[in-house]
């Protein structure tokens, strides 16, 4: 029996009506994926390519309305067929302003379960892509990439015209910018979405085993080859392989990357004989590689091909109006992971990460997050934040002023945090009350 390759996601507490619904899914031929809560949802969502999702809305812990909030910000192409058991207009109402394409009401037959899953799947390219303008206005989501600054909308626009080619893509960016979810945007949003997308971290592979691991080797070739072996190139045959950490691969690996671009084939080593292949590249680096080109530890000439398409990726710093989106992507995520709850941060505390130049980026943010959420109870506040990030504050490049004036408005903050207490302050700040005095007064 041929299977259609639509994959659709059912969401439900009940596993009765989720193998009822399974059953009914397999004989249309669809992929069906199965969860239980929303918190296993999202797991399955973030590692699989899904074309519907059929939820309910009344779960333990995190509800319906909350994943369907969730998809319609993060996966804006995504459509939303909602089933449940305690229908009401308010919650029909509710749903659809969510970003729900249809509701369905148990008991239901298995022709409108069909008609219902028909209509939700006809959403045309054109309405999606309406979807997709909409979302930016208002929250932005591309695939797995956040923001709604200028920024990030020039990198989905390039995407956007790139995605259903196979134009070779040089992503630049500072660690922890995410230059691997916008490699990951270009092939999932585009039309190869279902062929193999290969990543390669050219810096965490030793130089001496780089080589056989990218193309391959034939048994005998080396010391421990005992057997032939394709590399990561033939794992991506037909779809795109994302080379990351580019600049720390050795000349010699880039005189073989240059002839894979240019002869579109492989040769695995201890091989004489080429092999076709159709293989997309995106290289990132967070190197400069025309310094590198200068000091001649990069290749000009692969260079020159790596770059037929370059895309920068700004620091956080640079987009700081994405701060507050990013923060409720990893709320969300942690939330769900560690407390099985949705979980606040206060408007102070949001300020104080608006304000921090986040120099590991949105890696650094995300795990400052993460241990938030571990640390608070509901809501996180600036209590639950690193001290380096409140104490750095003060120094920030454009704030710069005399040390008694930034002295002076910390012990000032000290004092607002422990109720004017000025001994409990003093305390905090390691001094007698009497030096705190003539530090006011000063």
């Amino acid at each position: 029996m041929q299977l259609r390759k639509e994959n659709i996601l059912i969401v439900d507490d009940d596993i009765d009506i989720l193998e009822l619904l399974q059953r009914h899914l397999q004989s249309w031929n669809y992929h069906s994926y199965k969860a239980v809560s929303v918190k296993e949802a999202v797991t399955i969502l973030r590692d699989t390519k899904i074309d519907l999702l059929i939820t309910d809305l009344k779960m333990p812990e995190i509800d319906g309305f909350e994943l369907i909030k969730f998809v319609s910000e993060h996966y804006p192409k995504l459509p939303k067929l909602v089933v449940t058991g305690y229908p009401s207009v308010q919650d029909s109402l509710s749903a659809i302003k969510s970003g729900a394409v249809d509701y369905l009401t148990k008991p239901f037959t298995k022709n409108e379960l069909k008609e219902a899953i028909d209509n939700s799947m006809s959403i045309t390219e054109e309405k999606r892509d309406k979807t997709i303008v909409l979302s930016e206005e208002k929250n932005k989501a591309y695939g797995e990439i956040i923001g709604n600054s200028e920024k990030i909308n020039d990198v989905i626009q390039i995407i956007e015209r790139i995605k259903d080619n196979k134009a070779t893509v040089l992503i630049k960016g500072e660690s922890g910018t995410g230059k691997e979810l916008v490699a990951r945007a270009i092939h999932y949003q585009g039309k190869f979405a279902r062929a193999p997308f290969i990543t390669v971290n050219c810096g965490a592979i030793p130089e001496n085993l780089l080589e056989a691991e990218l193309f391959g080797y034939l048994k005998g070739a080396f010391t421990g080859a005992d057997t032939n072996r394709n590399g990561f190139f033939q794992a991506a045959n037909g779809g795109t392989i994302f080379l990351d950490e580019i600049g720390n691969a050795s000349l010699a690996v880039q005189a073989r990357l240059l002839r894979v671009l240019q002869e579109k084939e492989v040769v695995k080593v201890g091989a004489q004989k080429a092999e076709k292949i159709d293989v997309r590249i995106i290289a990132a680096t967070n190197s400069d590689l025309r310094e590198m080109i200068g000091n001649q530890t990069f290749r000009d000439d692969l260079f020159y091909r790596l770059t037929v398409i370059e895309i920068d990726i700004a620091a956080l710093k640079e987009r700081k109006d994405d701060i507050p989106l990013l923060v409720d992507k990893f709320l969300f995520k942690y939330g769900v992971e560690y407390k099985d709850r949705f979980i606040k941060i206060t408007p102070e505390a949001l300020d104080v990460l608006k304000r921090y130049n986040w120099p590991g980026n949105i890696r650094e943010l995300e795990n400052i997050i993460q241990r938030a959420v571990i640390m608070c109870d509901k809501v996180i506040g600036v209590e639950h934040l690193p001290e380096h990030i409140k104490y750095t504050l003060e120094f920030s490049d454009d704030t710069l002023q005399p040390l008694k004036v930034i002295e002076k408005k910390y012990i000032e903050k000290v004092l607002r945090a422990s109720g004017n207490n000025k001994t409990k302050a003093a305390k905090i700040l390691q001094i007698d009350r009497k030096t705190l005095r003539q530090k006011l007064t000063n």
